[in-house]
């Protein structure tokens, strides 16, 4: 058969035969099996997998339902189960919610973490509205009522990313960005009692993951007279002593300067008051605050490291605050580019507002951040990325694809051919 199929290659064009192209034809198809099969087989494993995991979060002890969470988080790291969680968020929701109201410290924390991950996974609509009413109370209750600093973190980070993605209007964003400010500065609530000061690690997630709320705010109409005392606190936060610390307040304040608010002047609008005195008093009152802020930023541009200093926060210090100042001056502001899936395929970020959502997302994501960013329309959609996967195929694609080219040539040569013999009988009446 061998030798056969050798005569006829050499034999020459027109002895070409129909069964070499369905040699083609079956090797590509073995291959797509063979890769549909292996896909299907390991999509069928993993939700066995996640639906074991579910079935634990009911059990009583909190070290089987700790692992059972550590799983799934895992799990929505690494993959965008859209079709899983289609009919299930609810479900999730609730035993997540469950492990925050009565768990360890560590549960609460997996469970704030993975609903977060739930939400990313939704992605923007009325499923993740539903799930962000279903949550806020219960998470803003728990920022309320709790005291451990390593699960109010975990919470802000959660309540921040469900309204982000979750919320339709600005009321619903302004409730819990209220409610984090509350955490974050314990004076602009209604406890009057003595509160506890955040570790600087806790506080600087905080007020980072109050920014990334704070992001969503520009398309709406703003009011600079309700955003004084945070613009004033934060102020106060760049002289704190923890460099993270300041670097958060540092990109809080580069979106206060994005928006404008540092700068208002005839258009302020503050409903029942005499509006000319508002206007003269808030305008003043954001110059001032906008001298200090900028002595101040300029200051910890060039901030001299000493001895044991860690020079990776200090430059990202003194890289932050330069930048704050040339946009200031120039109105550019800086741009990051991040390679996710060739050296094609770059998302970018080219305003403050883009910039404080890319580095949150990072974070929170963590190890899940490419995987979501090449993979997740969500991502794609808040940085306007459209990644090119065409150049980015994995060995058996590459196999499969180059099958299917051979195929179509084969069967086009085929063609060609048939059409030549009927030309040449045409002509020569045969």
């Amino acid at each position: 058969d061998l030798d056969l199929a050798d005569h006829r290659r050499k034999a020459g064009g027109d002895q070409f035969d129909s069964s070499d192209a369905d040699s083609v034809s079956s090797v590509s198809t073995g291959l797509s099996e063979l890769t549909l099969g292996n896909e299907t087989e390991y999509v069928n494993s993993q939700e066995f997998e996640l639906e074991k995991y579910i079935d634990a979060l009911y059990e009583k002890r909190g070290s089987t339902r700790e692992k059972a969470l550590s799983g799934l988080v895992d799990a929505f790291e690494g993959h965008v189960l859209h079709i899983f969680v289609e009919n299930k968020y609810i479900t999730l929701l609730s035993q997540y919610i469950n492990s925050i109201k009565r768990g360890s410290t560590k549960e609460a924390c997996l469970a704030s973490r993975a609903i977060g991950l739930l939400a990313i996974t939704i992605g923007a609509g009325n499923s993740a509205h539903e799930l962000m009413e279903e949550s806020v109370s219960q998470l803003s209750q728990a920022l309320i009522t709790g005291s451990d600093a390593l699960k109010k973190s975990s919470v802000l980070d959660c309540l921040a990313v469900v309204t982000f993605i979750g919320a339709n209007d600005l009321s619903e964003t302004e409730l819990s960005l209220k409610t984090m400010w509350q955490v974050i500065y314990p004076k602009s609530g209604p406890n009057v009692a003595p509160v506890k000061k955040l570790p600087p690690a806790v506080l600087a997630a905080a007020v980072s993951a109050w920014s990334f709320l704070f992001t969503t705010i520009s398309s709406w109409r703003i009011n600079p007279d309700k955003w004084k005392e945070p613009i004033m606190f934060l102020s106060t936060l760049l002289e704190d002593n923890d460099r993270s610390v300041r670097i958060a307040a540092g990109e809080a304040i580069a979106i206060f300067f994005e928006l404008g608010i540092l700068d208002q002047n005839d258009h302020v609008e503050i409903d029942g008051v005499d509006l000319e005195d508002s206007k003269r008093g808030v305008f003043g009152y954001m110059q001032s605050m906008k001298a200090k802020i900028l002595y101040k930023a300029n200051e910890l541009s060039v901030e001299a490291g000493g001895k044991g200093t860690d020079k990776k926060n200090l430059n990202d210090q003194r890289d932050l605050f330069q930048k704050i100042l040339d946009y200031v001056q120039t109105s550019e502001c800086p741009e990051i580019s991040l390679k996710i899936l060739n050296k094609h395929s770059f998302l970018r970020a080219s305003t403050w507002t883009q910039i404080i959502q890319l580095n949150f997302l990072k974070r929170f994501l963590g190890k899940g951040f490419l995987k979501h960013a090449q993979d997740n329309e969500l991502l794609h959609d808040i940085f306007d990325f459209a990644p090119d996967k065409s150049r980015n195929l994995s060995r058996i694609e590459k196999k499969i694809s180059r099958s299917e080219g051979e195929k179509g040539r084969t069967q086009k040569m085929n063609k060609d051919r048939k059409l030549a013999r009927v030309r040449f009988g045409v002509i020569f009446k045969l």
